[in-house]
């Protein structure tokens, strides 16, 4: 008796951790997550509900948590939370499994803490950035922070470019996409105003940059839809 209240005690806390981590979760997805009935699950949510956890009940989607409720006295800034999520896809890369679960699970207890508005945008970069498999020491660049701020924010940039042959940089305004991680540098997926279309820049050779407060309207094209395309035409840089 003693080991099942252990376990269901457990669990409560972690469907908290779940509910904390994301926007809406279903009663399957977390049935299925802990392997137990959706019943179960039933069950856990009016126990936190009796508890006085404010859980809110959407008909045909899931529970979601009221905005502002959060256990541990923890907070991350934005730039903070950005870079686990930027490191979260590079260990997701790494071969060994446990220590991806160890990280994996880490990450979802610091997603739990963050505010709505900063969740919502770890989600949209953690979706908006791919690795591939790096074999060499990557060249450093100094700009990938703010481009993932401007990037989750809507914001267009302006970034002084140096063109490979070029004798000077030149300016460019470009709506931030992506962000790409190949075998030597970090790259910028963004829609060049000047070529009006969507073009790659090697973060090593942007000379200086600006965030400006403008806007932009989201791009519908979705990164995988990027990739396909960049795979077919090899891709057209700078």
């Amino acid at each position: 008796m003693q080991d099942e209240q252990t376990s269901r005690l457990t669990r409560l806390t972690s469907i908290l951790i779940q509910l904390q981590s994301r926007r809406i979760t279903s009663a399957g997805n977390l049935a299925a997550r802990f392997g137990v009935s959706t019943r179960t699950i039933y069950r856990d949510i009016r126990t936190l509900e009796q508890s006085g956890v404010p859980v809110i009940t959407e008909e045909g989607k899931g529970y979601s948590l009221m905005e502002g409720y959060r256990m541990p006295p923890v907070s991350f800034t934005e730039p903070e939370a950005n870079a686990l999520i930027t490191a979260e896809q590079l260990v997701l890369r790494n071969k060994d499994a446990s220590f991806v679960k160890d990280y994996t699970d880490a990450i979802t207890k610091i997603r739990s803490v963050l505010r709505q508005g900063t969740k919502d945008k770890a989600e949209l970069l953690s979706s908006r950035i791919a690795v591939s498999q790096n074999e060499r020491q990557s060249r450093s660049s100094e700009h990938l922070s703010a481009l993932q701020q401007a990037l989750t924010s809507f914001q267009l940039v302006d970034i002084a470019y140096q063109k490979e042959g070029a004798e000077i940089p030149g300016w460019r305004s470009v709506e931030p996409f992506a962000l790409l991680s190949g075998e030597q540098v970090w790259m910028l997926a963004a829609w060049c105003r000047l070529r009006k279309e969507f073009r790659l820049f090697r973060l090593d050779r942007i000379m200086q940059l600006r965030v400006r407060q403008e806007h932009f309207e989201p791009h519908k094209l979705k990164l995988e839809a990027y990739l396909n395309m960049l795979r077919s035409r090899s891709g057209r840089s700078g």
